[in-house]
């Protein structure tokens, strides 16, 4: 990444905006930030040093030196370990998930009248807002949303003369309906779908839409021994040992593709993925359709992001919150939505002539216009409030034991109550 070299003998004072206030400083006097993030694909990795670029070539004091690490829960066990050895990068990504953990450990700067007086909360949708405040404080700003929804290859619809899903959330396919057009899209070189079993990133909008629940209103006790959850992980199981339209991840790995290269090529049908799915997609050039996620009885998405954290160790405040506001502006926010990796997280960033400013036919298409609003009042993903990180590997290791090893239903969903509750009675604990 090209930076802005400030050379030692200038001597010229240079203006700054910082916390609101002009701050004079010397040209030499440079600043370096650390910034930690995950590297979820190279794209966006390129987009994030692209938007580093320019923050530094707008404010030429400050100097952003990012390092993108592990994704998950590798991610969220480096940042716990640089927390204990007082080695927190100045400002980093923070899971939605891990974020109220983290605060409550006390490694989060917090930023509520710093937030106060520069943005209103009421302008982020409501999902961001449940996220970002705890207790009426703010120690993190929404990065953006992002959504779990239905892509879809044209061409393989076109070839065997179905209908493409709507993409109009009032006139979503039900969770029957999809199966049946799975099946019908499954043959002997073809599966109809992927991604239901990806528990990580889409279960959640399918408990709740079958209307059940993760948690307890209070957050402090897992609820997925619950009829609901049970039918939907049923249904989930039953799409491919049932009916035979989806492979299972062993699939993936003995053909040497991902699942986005699986919808690429034509090998799945549909694939069940995250919204942010939709840049690599897009750039790949592929006759791509999208569609809101098949409904158990409501029609929702869910929605959360990462939050952009200032160190409370940092010994560099001001500069640090110059950068976060950066990168919660149009140049950087927007930059990202317009290439199709991130969603606005803003309600002034879903008027008309906002969307002009991010939305690319090239890469949003047709469908996505219409999913505008099903995006904007998504329900807030419910392991964006959980108290324990843990719970998301708790999460994914039951569930991968009954998709894949049979283990009973019901004992996938007691384990699961009873181990996740063990985890936010540590985490609480600490």
């Amino acid at each position: 990444m090209k930076r802005r070299m400030i050379a030692g003998s200038m001597t010229a004072l240079m203006v700054v905006l910082a916390l609101g206030m002009g701050v004079a400083v010397q040209a030499d006097d440079v600043v370096e930030l650390t910034f930690m993030g995950w590297e979820a694909s190279p794209l966006e990795t390129q987009a994030v040093e692209d938007g580093i670029a320019a923050f530094e070539a707008q404010y030429p004091n400050i100097k952003v030196n990012y390092t993108p690490g592990l994704a998950g829960s590798e991610y969220n066990a480096k940042l716990l370990s640089s927390a204990a050895a007082g080695s927190l990068p100045d400002v980093m990504f923070v899971s939605s998930e891990s974020y109220r953990e983290f605060a409550a450990k006390g490694v989060l700067m917090e930023l509520t009248d710093l937030f106060d007086d520069n943005y209103s909360l009421d302008d982020f949708i409501e999902s961001s807002q449940t996220i970002m405040s705890i207790d009426g404080h703010v120690y993190g700003v929404s990065a953006c949303t992002v959504s779990p929804i239905v892509y879809y290859n044209r061409d393989v619809f076109d070839a065997a003369g179905i209908d493409y899903p709507s993409a109009d959330p009032a006139n979503c396919w039900t969770i029957d309906e999809f199966r049946e057009v799975a099946k019908q899209l499954t043959t002997d070189d073809i599966y109809g779908v992927y991604g239901l079993e990806s528990v990580a990133d889409t279960l959640n909008a399918q408990i709740l839409s079958n209307g059940g629940t993760r948690y307890t209103d209070d957050f402090m006790h897992s609820t997925m021994n619950s009829p609901e959850v049970k039918e939907v992980l049923e249904t989930i199981k039953a799409v491919r040992t049932e009916d035979g339209s989806a492979p299972d991840a062993s699939t993936l790995d003995a053909v040497g593709m991902s699942a986005k290269q699986m919808l690429q090529t034509g090998k799945v049908a549909m694939l069940v993925d995250g919204s942010w799915s939709l840049q690599e997609l897009a750039a790949s050039g592929m006759n791509i359709g999208m569609a809101p996620l098949p409904s158990y009885g409501e029609v929702l998405t869910t929605g959360q992001a990462h939050l952009h954290a200032i160190a409370s160790t940092t010994e560099h405040p001001e500069e640090a919150w110059q950068f976060l506001q950066f990168l919660s502006g149009m140049d950087y926010q927007g930059a990202l939505v317009k290439t199709g990796l991130w969603m606005p997280n803003r309600y002034s960033m879903y008027e008309d002539a906002a969307v002009e400013q991010w939305y690319d036919e090239s890469v949003h298409g047709d469908s996505y216009r219409q999913m505008l609003d099903y995006f904007m009042n998504a329900k807030v993903d419910p392991s964006a409030l959980q108290l324990a990180t843990q719970a998301r590997d708790i999460l994914i290791e039951e569930t991968d034991m009954f998709f894949k090893m049979d283990q009973d239903i019901d004992v996938t969903v007691e384990n699961l109550d009873t181990r996740i509750d063990a985890a936010i009675q540590d985490a609480v604990a600490q």
